[in-house]
């Protein structure tokens, strides 16, 4: 316990340091919710690989490397991976030039108006707010390891410390810390891979004791279940608003897409350690074993707390990341698309500041009640990113390759699939709600676009090729990114 206090204690001295640094350097709303559109290649690519790796790893990956072996992986992480990759490769020029916070951001400047409304409803209130109460479940299990906290302390004090550190520093603090935590949260998974190899018996032993179909990619229920699970999760990651976030920050169109791929290929390679433990774990640990608390388990018996201690603060570090990256987003949508352009258009800078912060508190707020009253929230969270990919895939596409597609037409797309996407669980047809949702929106998108006129409103372009006004503004003051300097140094 006191090496666990030592090291935790440690981790968050920098994490405030940091804070409070950046709460003293950034002066402007621009620094505080997208760095300024000036972040380097290293800190994109270091927060690139922290937030994409948050509880999945260290948690949930590792019980279904336990669970169910390879094919979870190839389920759940090399979808999200590929997916991503696609959006940076594809897209991340196209939107990193067009100087906005959001994917909701996005739809107000295409269509004006309150066009961006509904995207920021689903961005902020249907994932964030869920993604955050996941960060915060999670952490509070880590101060159970280590000091026996019960669930509601644990998890106030997660929100504290989370919610006290993202409200001082924004993005800029995020994104610098994230480059630095993606080493500590390397080393920590690594380091508890080692261990579980060895006490295993060593990769031949666990191949030769370990039941094919762990060992198969696609597992126990075949090729087909597989891929069209990978395929229902995959295109969330399109319209993820952190991954978004990420490219709008960086400094240019080069350093987005470079610093962007790097990343994902590397947590795409981090990713296979948990499920190397998992699989591992089934050498030692009895096959009934709760997965949700295998983490736990294989850290305090296999390693010393002097190097136990390392570890859990690489969750810690993959859980702060990937929460304040939550609860950043959240807070984005809310001031630029709905305080910024609906609320108080003429608002000042300092105003839009402050709203920033108090959006912060909103979100983690919002997270800390759901963690109180939906302790078991995974199948919230599945839900929320099948029905955030039905909705939003083809709207977007649609911004960027079809100046034909209206207003009105993205709204109504919107609210029709999302209506047919709660309601089709409830039909009993075994069919995955993902693929009927988004063969819903798209469907509805072409007929009542063409059905309809363009709002005055509208800038009528296709983003892609064509720039949006927002394009045109003037570069704001800047935030040095230290992480880049150093690399260069």
């Amino acid at each position: 316990m006191i090496w666990y206090l030592f090291y935790i204690g440690i981790y968050f001295a920098f994490m405030f340091g940091m804070g409070i640094y950046y709460m003293l350097k950034v002066k402007t709303y621009n620094d505080y919710l997208i760095g300024g559109w000036n972040m380097g290649f290293w800190s994109i690519t270091g927060t690139s690989i922290s937030t994409w790796t948050g509880a999945a790893v260290f948690v949930g990956w590792l019980g279904m490397g336990f669970s169910v072996g390879v094919s979870g992986y190839i389920k759940f992480a090399l979808p999200g991976v590929l997916f991503s990759i696609l959006l940076v490769y594809f897209f991340a020029a196209p939107l990193r030039r067009q100087k906005l916070y959001t994917l909701a951001d996005l739809f107000g400047e295409r269509f004006g108006g309150k066009g961006g409304i509904l995207p920021s409803f689903i961005s902020s209130l249907i994932i964030a707010v869920p993604g955050t109460a996941l960060q915060l479940i999670a952490m509070s299990t880590v101060f159970n390891i280590a000091f026996g906290m019960g669930y509601g302390s644990s998890v106030f004090l997660s929100f504290v410390l989370i919610l006290g550190f993202t409200v001082l520093g924004g993005l800029p603090a995020t994104i610098v810390t994230d480059a630095i935590q993606s080493i500590v949260l390397f080393i920590g998974v690594l380091i508890l891979f080692v261990a579980s190899l060895f006490y295993a018996g060593g990769l031949g032993g666990i191949i030769a004791s370990t039941p094919p179909e762990f060992i198969s990619p696609t597992g126990p229920f075949g090729l087909t279940e597989v891929l069209l699970f990978a395929l229902s999760v995959g295109p969330f990651y399109i319209i993820s608003q952190t991954t978004w976030q990420r490219i709008f920050a960086a400094k240019s169109e080069e350093v987005a897409k470079k610093a962007g791929i790097t990343g994902f290929l590397i947590a795409g390679v981090i990713a296979i350690l948990p499920f190397s433990i998992g699989i591992a774990a089934r050498q030692f640990v009895p096959a009934d074993f709760n997965p949700d608390f295998l983490f736990s388990y294989v850290t305090s018996e296999l390693l010393h707390p002097a190097i136990g201690g390392i570890v859990i603060v690489g969750l810690i570090a993959a859980l702060v990341t990937s929460a304040d990256s939550f609860i950043l987003s959240g807070a984005s949508n809310l001031t630029q698309d709905v305080y910024s352009r609906i609320l108080n258009p003429n608002a000042s800078d300092k105003n839009l500041l402050n709203a920033s912060r108090i959006a912060v508190v909103i979100v983690s707020l919002l997270g800390l009640i759901i963690a109180f009253n939906l302790p078991s929230i995974v199948v919230l969270w599945q839900w929320a990113i099948r029905l955030a990919a039905a909705t939003m895939l083809f709207p977007f596409l649609a911004v960027m390759f079809w100046k034909g597609v209206t207003k009105k037409g993205m709204i109504w797309s919107m609210v029709i699939t999302g209506l047919v996407s709660l309601s089709w669980p409830f039909l009993g047809i075994n069919i995955d709600q993902t693929f009927i949702g988004l063969a819903v929106s798209l469907l509805s998108l072409i007929i009542i676009s063409l059905a309809t006129k363009h709002d005055k409103t509208e800038q009528v372009k296709a983003v892609y090729w064509e720039d949006l006004d927002s394009a045109n503004i003037d570069n704001p003051i800047i935030v040095d990114d230290p992480v880049d300097h150093v690399k260069k140094a």
